[in-house]
């Protein structure tokens, strides 16, 4: 899963404020990450991300945690009043990942992503005091939606991990076969299927964007060149028919230029 798409870890344009709860929910998100797509076998991985759990369960009773690397954390909880709950859903995507490698449907991918991505937004609002209910909404859409750029970005690389996060119902509907990810092969049915994707993707990251307007100076730039990064990273994977198999779509330093002046006219 990927973490660092979706942290907005330690910015410049983040009020200083927030700068050390975001980095130690980060590092947290982080290492669990790593156990989760680290090589060890599935039972030991699985019993790291246990443990990870446990710690969770003492902070959320008030109990010290038995880790060192989770004091920080510890004292960021109860410093904040953040919601454990959102760090577990962190950890169970993270377990999800290391079992589960198809998705059926598009509303099993969004519940994956509910997981995976949502609470990265959700302890953010929290941090900013913005947590009502239309902006965590909102912000689901975004960090969903972010979530599967990433996955239309990575699809070459996640097939070498065996994953493949395109659902199983819309490759049959377009007529793609696992095979021809696993070759690497360009057809007009790729190209559909993928313009499907990011049409679906578009509409969710756009549905999200009015959040923008009710997060206050810093905090709302960083999150309109988040959605604006977003969004763009579409058009190069549209630009290029959906070939993502030759290249992976990155922003380069023209791109974020264009993101910065969409980002001005949100």
């Amino acid at each position: 899963m990927p973490v660092d798409e979706n942290f907005p870890v330690a910015s410049l344009l983040l009020p200083r404020r927030l700068r050390r709860p975001i980095e130690a929910i980060y590092r947290f998100a982080r290492a669990a990450d790593d156990i989760a797509d680290e090589g060890e076998a599935r039972a030991i991985r699985l019993q790291g991300l246990a443990e990870y759990r446990d710690e969770l369960d003492r902070i959320e009773r008030g109990q010290a945690p038995a880790g060192e690397d989770f004091k920080e954390l510890a004292v960021i909880v109860a410093e904040w009043q953040l919601p454990v709950p959102l760090l577990r859903d962190l950890l169970d995507a993270f377990a999800q990942d290391v079992v589960k490698k198809r998705y059926a449907d598009y509303p099993e991918l969004l519940d994956y992503c509910r997981r995976s991505a949502n609470p990265v937004g959700r302890l953010l609002l929290h941090l900013a005091g913005r947590a009502s209910e239309e902006n965590l909404r909102r912000s689901d859409c975004i960090c969903s939606a972010l979530q599967l750029v990433n996955f239309w970005q990575d699809i070459a690389i996640d097939w070498q991990k065996d994953r493949v996060y395109l659902p199983q119902a819309d490759l049959a509907q377009f007529h793609v076969a696992e095979t021809q990810i696993a070759a690497g092969r360009w057809t007009a049915e790729w190209a559909a299927l993928l313009d499907f994707q990011l049409d679906r993707t578009h509409r969710l990251m756009s549905e999200g964007a009015p959040l923008v307007h009710q997060l206050p100076g810093r905090i709302g730039w960083e999150i309109r060149l988040t959605v604006q990064g977003g969004l763009r990273i579409l058009e190069r994977i549209r630009h290029a028919r959906g070939d993502v198999f030759r290249y992976r779509p990155m922003l380069g330093a023209g791109d974020w230029l264009r993101v910065g002046g969409r980002a001005l006219l949100m």
